[in-house]
């Protein structure tokens, strides 16, 4: 895997998202400007939001693209927002949106590893009270590990 899937400047802290599409917006946003993805990939995660939520538990939502999007990921990323009012995730409350573009079948490993960190009460607990955004990055640094 790339060595930075998630660099310090992917993970930011905001107040809040007007709504869903909004919060996968912006977190789509963070990967095109880190040139990981084209700008349609934004649009095929909204689409697949429309077929399939991706709201996971525990605060989390991780939005991806569809597969025939696949050919507009450039390389493997991460995008982290947190968000100090709730988004509405369709009756769901998220405060991390999780955007996620994986060459080939990295993204499986990256969801792993996402997966194991927010199954942990307690580790979601300190991401949300983290007072800036090197802290979340440290605790979600374990994805640029291979």
């Amino acid at each position: 895997m790339t060595d930075q899937i998630l660099p310090a400047d992917h993970v930011r802290l905001a107040a809040r998202a007007t709504s869903r599409d909004d919060a996968i917006r912006e977190a789509g946003a963070i990967l095109v400007d880190a040139g990981a993805v084209e700008p349609g990939y934004i649009d095929s995660m909204l689409e697949r939001e429309g077929s399939v939520s991706t709201y996971m538990g525990n605060f989390l939502a991780i939005p991806h693209g569809t597969n025939e999007a696949k050919d507009q990921i450039r390389r493997s990323a991460l995008s982290v927002i947190r968000y100090d009012e709730p988004v509405d995730w369709d009756g769901e409350e998220a405060r991390f949106v999780v955007g996620i573009a994986g060459i080939e079948n990295e993204h499986l490993e990256i969801l792993s590893k996402i997966a194991i960190i927010f199954s942990d009460e307690d580790g979601v607990q300190r991401l949300v009270a983290a007072p800036t955004a090197a802290e979340p990055h440290a605790l979600l640094s374990e994805v640029n590990a291979s």
